[in-house]
């Protein structure tokens, strides 16, 4: 069927004694299928309306599902039930070359059907005259093995330009730019990189020829395939800056010598050189796009080729001895869909939702000891999928209290049920647990211990009273049958120090068997040789002393010392 133009409309008008021929029923048809097919075309759009899906049934073979389609002619198209067939045996299909990749196109198809006797025709010839008594709108599946044009697409050119940079068998390299840009704006110019699977490694690297418009990082473009990578399509972006200029053109492209696009160690040559428009603008871009659209012509708003086809797959092919194999399927590769108003508005609700908890974040947090002279690190990592933040900070080991010598931390150290354990002389069931080394960062040397039991409560009211955080010193069974009485085990605590490499371990002695958990041990220590130093520099020897003092004070309480 070729080109229809749908306008001017005529319909019949009926009168009695009208005498009605065939041209009088075929206008009766044409009239409403004309009319239903334009607004098709205009309200809709072309593509895929549901189903169609394109399976790999075997290593030759595919299978079209079931399903239904509006061509660019608006005419709808309708697949009933499934439909198998060889690659080898449908249209288009060519045997001379098995590693590359083919497009399985869909198109409307009439045919006839239901031959009768032509009572009418049998007047005038002698021989018997058969005609069909029905057309059944139908389709008709075949390969293309050229990619399209990427300005032939629907609506392809309402919001980008894309230009054709390379194209051969193997490889189709595209450059995809924004039709309009605001002056001063930053933007993405996207390539676009399609081979054939086992066609060799791809490179491409040139200098990039843009007026008015600055390439944010260099003006060298360097495209590498991965190693291990095995796909048929990769992008790349290219992060772009407009001109603050106005209503001017700006334009992008390779600059003519440079380029260098190799498979393998193939070198393939550039073609004429295509370049890229981009329109700065002051108005608002989706402003200025709407008001293209709108304004667009009638024969363009119903501008289609003779005849169309709607693309639903790019199969990859490679070649195995003499023949090929199916290695994979992308369905509808070019995105030719029709959504409805149904979906239109779901999905602008959920693009309205996920504005409103835009700014909603999880966030999650991880601190770890450096070592001691480091400088602090401090990473922020944003997951978009599932607004996360999070945060990995890295702190030196002796960063504690801000007393020159002294320095402070925590430790939790495991507990774990237990039952077969030393018994004391009283009867009363013993076992120890320790920490790792722990490094307090004042150096090598001995240095004065002191520790004490720490609790974190995550009771509200208790937090709301600032009575969630305890450290006991000393012995905190001396609270024991109070509203003081430490909700942790009851232990004692000592250390171990290793002089020669600035560390200590703290362990712990269980008096009871619990439920597993950690016991927090808060920890400080103290450095005379740190101390002096920093005093020959200008620290408070005051407050040396009185710290040096209160740790002598919490250590004869009862706290256990190295």
């Amino acid at each position: 069927m070729k080109k229809s133009r749908y306008y001017p409309f005529e319909r019949n008008r009926y009168f009695y004694g009208k005498l009605l021929t065939v041209r009088d029923f075929e206008s009766e048809q044409k009239y409403f299928n004309d009319k239903r097919r334009m607004m098709n075309r205009l309200l809709h759009g072309s593509g895929v309306l549901t189903g169609l899906q394109v399976v790999a049934v075997d290593e030759k073979s595919v299978s079209v599902e079931m399903g239904a389609a509006i061509d660019a002619l608006g005419r709808e198209i309708v697949v009933p039930s499934p439909m198998t067939m060889k690659l080898s045996m449908m249209d288009g299909f060519s045997n001379n070359q098995y590693a590359k990749n083919v497009y399985l196109c869909i198109a409307y198809d009439e045919k006839e059907k239901e031959p009768v006797h032509a009572v009418a025709n049998s007047s005038v010839r002698s021989d018997e005259i058969n005609d069909y008594n029905r057309v059944l709108e139908s389709y008709r599946l075949f390969i293309r093995e050229d990619a399209p044009d990427p300005a032939s697409l629907p609506l392809a050119t309402l919001s980008d330009q894309t230009i054709v940079l390379y194209q051969d068998k193997q490889v189709r390299v595209l450059q995809t730019t924004p039709r309009y840009v605001n002056p001063g704006q930053l933007f993405e110019m996207t390539l676009r990189f399609e081979k054939t699977l086992k066609a060799g490694r791809l490179s491409f690297q040139y200098e990039l020829d843009a007026h008015r418009v600055e390439a944010i990082n260099g003006t060298t473009i360097v495209f590498q395939e991965p190693q291990d990578a095995q796909e048929s399509e990769y992008e790349m972006k290219v992060l772009l800056r407009a001109d603050s200029t106005a209503a001017v053109k700006a334009t992008v492209g390779v600059k003519a010598g440079t380029g260098a696009l190799k498979l393998d160690d193939r070198q393939l040559e550039l073609q004429a050189q295509s370049i890229g428009e981009i329109s700065i603008v002051t108005e608002a871009v989706k402003e200025r796009l709407m008001s293209d659209f709108v304004k667009q012509s009638l024969e363009a708003s119903l501008e289609a080729p003779s005849e169309p086809c709607i693309y639903l797959a790019k199969i990859c092919l490679i070649q195995v001895g003499p023949t090929y194999v199916i290695e994979s399927v992308e369905q509808v590769p070019f995105g030719e869909y029709v959504y409805n108003t149904s979906v239109m508005y779901r999905l602008g609700q959920a693009s309205q939702y996920r504005e409103e908890t835009s700014g909603q974040f999880v966030t999650k947090s991880k601190v770890k000891t450096l070592a001691p002279g480091q400088m602090p690190e401090l990473n922020v990592k944003y997951n978009p999928l599932i607004s996360e933040l999070s945060f990995d900070l890295g702190i030196p080991a002796g960063g504690g209290s801000g007393i020159a010598g002294i320095v402070s931390g925590y430790v939790d150290i495991p507990i774990e049920p237990f039952t077969k354990i030393a018994v004391s002389p009283f009867g009363r069931a013993m076992k120890s647990f320790y920490s790792g080394e722990i490094v307090h960062g004042l150096g090598e040397g001995n240095v004065l211990i002191i520790t004490s039991l720490e609790e974190r409560s995550g009771d509200a009211f208790s937090d709301i009273l600032s009575s969630g955080d305890r450290v006991y010193g000393g012995a905190s069974e001396v609270f024991k049958g109070s509203e003081f009485e430490p909700d942790a085990p009851e232990v004692k605590i000592g250390t171990i120090a290793y002089p020669q490499k600035g560390t200590f371990r703290i362990g712990v002695k269980v008096q009871q068997s619990g439920e597993q958990g950690n016991v927090r041990v808060r920890w400080w220590a103290y450095s005379a040789e740190m101390a002096g130093v920093a005093q020959g520099s200008g620290a408070s020897g005051d407050s040396l002393d009185e710290a040096l003092s209160a740790m002598r004070e919490a250590a004869s309480a009862g706290s256990d010392t190295e």
